[in-house]
């Protein structure tokens, strides 16, 4: 082999390399935010669980005081069954939505027909009719669980968020995007919130 040849070669060798280390670079980086990701959706699950569940005891003890409010709690019921026997993040958030929806409407949760004991949500007609329940320390230590997880819930949704879009944005930009669609690394799904949940709930204690 000449000179020329040798030089063809060694230029081939050297932009095989580098393409290489690109391709191992882009690689690892897209894992290691899809790792970051993946952490980040844990703490979304555990925290949409432990409300699920909080929301099953709180309508429990209600219902098992004012039981004839079949509709506040079968629109619950379902919204949470579905969120429980999702299996991906699409379903979870799709549920979750559901769920939220549902809980804000009947004014279990403050947002959109008024907090558990603030304005215009159903749960605070039931709490008047039965006001054993303003009384009861189950009821009221589940009010608190709840309210406490919901804040961790958002912000574990804002940090799941973050991440997800950091990963894919870095999954969209060329040429990663072409590591990305040869090894299967597809886009996350994001939270996206509702025009009713970025509004201040206004709760009042003082009824």
């Amino acid at each position: 082999m000449g000179k020329i040849g040798l030089i063809i070669v060694g230029i081939v060798v050297v932009l095989a390399l580098a393409i290489g280390g690109w391709a191992i670079g882009g690689y690892n980086t897209l894992v290691g935010k899809r790792n970051q990701v993946d952490q980040s959706w844990s703490q979304v699950e555990n925290n949409l669980t432990r409300r699920a569940d909080l929301i099953g005891n709180l309508v429990g003890t209600v219902k098992g005081i004012a039981g004839q409010e079949k509709e506040v709690f079968g629109r619950i019921a379902d919204a949470r069954a579905k969120l429980l026997s999702a299996g991906t993040p699409e379903e979870k958030i799709a549920a979750d939505d559901q769920l939220t929806k549902a809980t804000r409407e009947s004014g279990l949760l403050p947002g959109g027909g008024g907090g558990i004991l603030g304005p215009g949500g159903r749960f605070l007609s039931i709490t008047e009719q039965y006001p054993q329940l303003r009384s009861s320390e189950n009821f009221l230590k589940l009010q608190d669980e709840l309210a406490g997880t919901e804040n961790r819930l958002a912000i574990a949704r804002k940090d799941y968020n973050e991440t997800a879009t950091d990963y894919n944005t870095t999954r969209q930009k060329f040429p990663t995007v072409i590591i990305a669609g040869m090894m299967g690394f597809q886009d996350k799904p994001l939270f996206k919130a509702e025009e009713s949940q970025k509004q201040v709930p206004k709760v009042d204690f003082g009824k």
